[in-house]
């Protein structure tokens, strides 16, 4: 079965599918028969990090396909540790070798750093990656507006997306609002907090009666209503179908805003704040 999913339009002119398929822990044998099953099922869109060691999986996985590369949207990530401006392009070379591609559709910064104060030369790097053919479309995750508008002052060049954590406890709305006020995508991490408590959420459990729907698909498709890019991950093809079956039903206005009420001034599951967390 293939589920057609609707694309957004990048600021550059490029399109994104408007949910994907998250990578992260996904290795081997099992990690590429999991994701050549979300291709299968309908996912264009694959998440993907250097940090995740999985660039060789994914790879795997596109060869095993009968899906043509062009069809699909391939996503991977710079890593802290090589945010020099050399170390960068050289990086994402070698994810782009890792993955057996030419070219990566869209390539993030993964985490700003900002002791580190590198960030800005990574994106320049990004910048020339893109110029260059390596790279379709430029972004960043875990950037905070304060980041955005340095990089838009020093390069004169925005990410055309920020991807960044946000679920019901977290709901990012003053960041969305900045995203939306300057041509950024937002694209959402974690879009389901991992499981945890929020599927025995009595709203969204009742919101999921309601609609006769899954309390997965009423959260993805609260996720795609906000405009958010949802990359939802699991490794059962059952729940893959299940996690991308949301476009058949609309939530109203009142669902919307009964979900987005829950969201908690501390929602960040592990506090990781762009602010002072770093991962290299």
């Amino acid at each position: 079965m293939n589920t057609k999913i609707p694309s957004i339009t990048l600021q550059d002119g490029n399109t994104i599918p408007s949910i994907g398929f998250g990578t992260y822990k996904l290795k081997g044998s099992d990690g590429a028969a999991a994701i050549e099953s979300a291709i299968n099922v309908g996912y264009r869109l694959i998440d993907s990090a250097y940090n995740y060691e999985n660039e060789g999986t994914v790879g795997e996985a596109i060869r095993r396909t009968s899906v043509s590369r062009q069809e699909l949207f391939i996503t991977s990530k710079l890593p802290g540790r090589y945010h020099q401006y050399d170390d960068a392009l050289v990086t994402i070379q070698e994810s782009l070798f890792r993955a057996n591609l030419d070219y990566y559709d869209l390539y993030l910064i993964h985490w700003p750093n900002p002791s580190r104060d590198q960030y800005v030369e990574a994106w320049q790097a990004l910048i020339d990656a893109k110029k260059w053919g390596l790279i379709r479309s430029i972004g960043v995750c875990n950037f905070l507006p304060v980041h955005l508008d340095r990089l838009k002052e020093e390069t004169g060049v925005l990410p055309t997306v920020n991807q960044i954590e946000l679920h019901p406890n977290f709901n990012q709305e003053e960041q969305r609002n900045y995203h939306a006020a300057n041509g950024i995508i937002t694209e959402s991490w974690s879009p389901l907090a991992r499981g945890n408590e929020i599927f025995q959420n009595e709203t969204i459990v009742q919101i999921a009666a309601k609609h006769q729907k899954t309390v997965s698909q009423i959260i993805l498709r609260w996720h795609y209503q906000l405009g958010a890019v949802a990359i939802p991950k699991s490794a059962s093809p059952q729940r893959q179908l299940e996690n991308i079956s949301i476009f058949d039903f609309t939530l109203d206005e009142a669902d919307m805003n009964a979900i987005s009420t829950l969201t908690k001034p501390n929602g960040r599951m592990k506090n990781q704040d762009p602010a002072i967390y770093e991962e290299f």
